[in-house]
């Protein structure tokens, strides 16, 4: 009996401390997925005001206030990366966020915009794109919808910026 009691005792204290890595190895991807979002500039292209000079750190990656131009293709603003189910990737599950990085494919099939740099991003490390995905499940989400994507010719609803192939002057784009 004595023998049981301390087996016992010696399997709770091993899944004690199993836990307590297993969360420290939680936190530590986490943190490292903070410090590739932020190396890789994703709060760049997907936080609001980050273009006009003043993020709105209230909505960090809840989705930009700008769209990119891309002639012949469209108008793409950067989506929403938070994990909010509505209007962000909340609904998503981890493996789907890391296809969406190195794959550029959405989980509804939609190949993402030129502008997202995922063919970059394709050769990170598979431990790099979860400790990503684990650390934009981990963020408050944010509800903000963002406009778009638009197609050549349509109204947009935001301001832009405007890709010009090279040699193309600004003038001959704006016509």
């Amino acid at each position: 009996m004595l023998r049981t009691s301390v087996r016992l005792a010696f399997v709770t204290a091993s899944l004690i401390a199993l836990s307590a890595f297993a969360a420290t190895a939680d936190d530590a991807q986490i943190t490292r997925g903070k410090y590739l979002v932020t190396l890789g500039g994703c709060n760049d292209c997907h936080t609001p005001g980050y273009f006009f000079g003043n993020p709105d750190t209230s909505r960090f990656l809840g989705g930009s206030d700008v769209g990119f131009e891309i002639p012949g293709q469209g108008v793409f603003v950067g989506s929403n990366i938070t994990p909010d189910k509505k209007t962000g990737i909340g609904s998503w599950t981890r493996e789907q966020i890391v296809k969406a990085i190195q794959g550029g494919e959405r989980p509804d099939g939609r190949i993402l915009a030129p502008i997202m740099p995922w063919h970059a991003f394709a050769t990170l490390t598979r431990e790099d794109v979860m400790a990503i995905a684990a650390f934009l499940q981990s963020l408050n989400p944010v509800s903000n919808q963002i406009p778009g994507p638009f197609k050549p010719g349509e109204k947009v609803s935001t301001f832009m910026f405007r890709i010009a192939p090279p040699g193309e002057t600004a003038a001959a784009a704006a016509k």
